[in-house]
């Protein structure tokens, strides 16, 4: 195989994280390739944390406090995602259903 980037950053974490087999990756156009795995690396930081508590972040940030940066982003990730969810979604009170 020649020397690319692309086989490090983008074949083998396809393979490797998102299961695709070789036929699959060379029939799929790269633009699409990148796309998936923007996807996938939003996805893992996203769920990064789920389960953990605010306890368990400062437990874990006294030996690597890296951890705590790291929880920051989450938390920053996930309320842009919330608010984009909740302005997709109208509520709707109960006046309003039957008015």
């Amino acid at each position: 195989m020649i020397e690319s980037p692309d086989a490090v950053y983008l074949i083998i974490p396809c393979m490797k994280e998102l299961g695709m087999s070789w036929n699959e990756i060379k029939s799929t156009p790269r633009y699409e390739l990148m796309g998936l795995m923007a996807a996938n690396s939003r996805y893992e930081l996203l769920h990064s944390f789920d389960g953990y508590t605010d306890k368990d972040i400062g437990n874990m940030a006294k030996e690597r406090p890296e951890v705590r940066s790291q929880y920051n982003k989450y938390i920053e990730t996930k309320q842009t995602y919330e608010e984009r969810a909740n302005a997709v979604k109208k509520k709707q009170s109960f006046k309003g259903l039957i008015g």
